[in-house]
């Protein structure tokens, strides 16, 4: 698991492109949690809002 910062500094500048990727990725390991988060961020990107941090952290922790 990467540590506090490291996951705050993933979180902050996780680009959309990279979003739809880990959703690719997870959807194929049937990684639930990270699918959800994955598509609440890409939703509040397509309404023109901020994605949760919870959901960037637990985006961010896919690669942990």
């Amino acid at each position: 698991m990467p540590s506090d910062q490291t996951a705050a500094q993933l979180s902050d500048n996780v680009p959309i492109d990279t979003i739809w990727s880990i959703l690719d990725a997870a959807n194929e390991l049937n990684d639930a949690p990270t699918v959800d988060a994955c598509r609440r961020a890409i939703d509040a990107s397509l309404r023109g809002d901020a994605p949760r941090q919870s959901d960037l952290a637990a985006i961010a922790a896919f690669f942990a």
